[in-house]
C-alpha cells in the first residue's frame, strides 16, 4: 500500500471541493484549480477528508495512486496559501524589473530580455536581484521560475547568473597561471 497515497486529505475552512466522474475542482479564498485525474482510481470527499483510492495493485495504479493524492493535496494547498519560488540574479550589471505584464531583465546581452508573466501569475521584484515568483498552481509557478532561470542559468567559474535561492553554485577553479 502507497504510504502517500492512504493517508486522507483534510480540506481547510473555506475550501469547496468538487468531484465529478474524473474531474476534481477545488475552491478556495485564493482562486480555483481544476485537474482531470485517472478515470481509473476512485476519489471520494467526505466529512472533511479527501481520499485517494486505487482498484488493484497493478504497477501503474500503484504509481498513480501517491501522484494523485499529491497533486489534489498541492492544489488544496494552492487554494489556500499558495506558492513561491525566489530567484537571485548574481552578475555585475545584471537587474530585473516588472512593467505592467512584463519582467525586464538586463543579463548581459546586447539587448534586454523581455519575459510576459502568464495569467495567474505574480511577479515582484525587491532590491533589483531578487525576482519572487507566487501562484496557486504549484507545476505552473515551478515552470515559469525554471523558464526565467534558463535565460542566463548560473555559470561554474565566478557564479554569475540566475539561480533559485536556496541553490548551491560549485564554483570551479580556473586556469593556474605559472
Amino acid at each position: 500500500m502507497s504510504r502517500i497515497g492512504k493517508k486522507p486529505i483534510k480540506i481547510p475552512d473555506g475550501v469547496q471541493v468538487d468531484i465529478k466522474q474524473n474531474l476534481i475542482r477545488v475552491k478556495g479564498p485564493k482562486g480555483e484549480l481544476k485537474w482531470d485525474f485517472n478515470p481509473e482510481m476512485k476519489v471520494v470527499a467526505l466529512d472533511g477528508l479527501i481520499n485517494v483510492q486505487r482498484p488493484n495493485d497493478q504497477k501503474i495504479f500503484r504509481s498513480l495512486h501517491g501522484l494523485t493524492r499529491s497533486l489534489i493535496d498541492n492544489m488544496v494547498a494552492g487554494v489556500t496559501k499558495g506558492f513561491e519560488k525566489k530567484l537571485q540574479i548574481v552578475g555585475v550589471g545584471y537587474r530585473a524589473n516588472v512593467e505592467g505584464e512584463m519582467l525586464n531583465l538586463l543579463l548581459g546581452f546586447s539587448h534586454p530580455v523581455k519575459f510576459i508573466i502568464p495569467k495567474g501569475i505574480k511577479i515582484g521584484v525587491e532590491k533589483q536581484t531578487l525576482i519572487s515568483i507566487q501562484g496557486i498552481d504549484k507545476q505552473q509557478v515551478g515552470q515559469v521560475a525554471a523558464n526565467i532561470r534558463r535565460f542566463r542559468p548560473p555559470e561554474p567559474y565566478k557564479g554569475k547568473g540566475i539561480r533559485y535561492v536556496d541553490e548551491v553554485i560549485k564554483i570551479k577553479a580556473g586556469k593556474s597561471g605559472a
